[in-house]
């Protein structure tokens, strides 16, 4: 079944291309769009799709708070923020408020469609820029060593290498392209990497990576 996906943003044309976007990608179906969280918020809870895409700056309610009231009615569906916001008020109150993932509006078709996928398989995906910023809040100066690298040490050289890619901001089709595997075996690589690091997200896993 595709994924169902609505978009909430008030750039008349940037909403247009996100439209088309989704209709010709395989695997995934629009179902709505909105200039207004008001719009979305008195129709989306009938559409109930999988996925929104939503704005942060928006005329009215802004986006967070959209997000803070759809959550709620709709615990079901995915919210990614789509927004030229990238400091980290605005990316913790997004999280907060119920978001999956926040990815900017300069990232490229590609990514973005590879971040949705990501978000409906239960990851939280963020830009590498993003990543790093919610990396650095979390960090502290001279931190004492960790169980990070007995974790790491687990890890196969091929695992590691995959890991190292998605620090570097690759995705799942260009890491298995460098390393010259199937799609469904950096699925399987990534898969453990989750596992043996004890994490559930792309962000954790290369947060740890970083913290080494």
């Amino acid at each position: 079944m595709p994924i169902s996906i609505s978009i909430v943003e008030d750039n008349d044309k940037l909403r247009g291309t996100l439209a088309k976007v989704i209709g010709r990608t395989e695997g995934f179906r629009f179902a709505t769009d909105y200039a207004s969280a008001e719009d979305a918020l008195a129709d989306l809870p009938q559409v109930k799709p999988d996925v929104v895409l939503m704005d942060i700056n928006l005329p009215g309610l802004n986006g967070v708070e959209c997000v803070r009231k759809l959550k709620p009615l709709l615990p079901h569906t995915q919210v990614m923020m789509l927004t030229v916001y990238e400091d980290t008020e605005n990316i913790f109150n997004a999280l907060a408020a119920g978001a999956s993932g926040y990815m900017l509006k300069r990232t490229p078709t590609k990514e973005l469609v590879e971040a949705i996928r990501e978000m409906q398989r239960g990851g939280s995906p963020m830009t590498t820029h993003i990543a790093r910023l919610v990396v650095q809040s979390f960090q502290k100066p001279a931190a004492a060593p960790t169980a990070t690298s007995k974790e790491l040490a687990e890890l196969s050289e091929r695992e590691q290498q995959v890991l190292d890619l998605l620090a570097q901001g690759l995705i799942y089709k260009e890491i298995a392209e460098k390393l010259a595997i199937s799609y469904e075996t950096v699925h399987t690589y990534i898969r453990r990497i989750y596992e043996k690091l004890q994490v559930r997200t792309r962000t954790e896993a290369v947060a740890k990576f970083l913290q080494r």
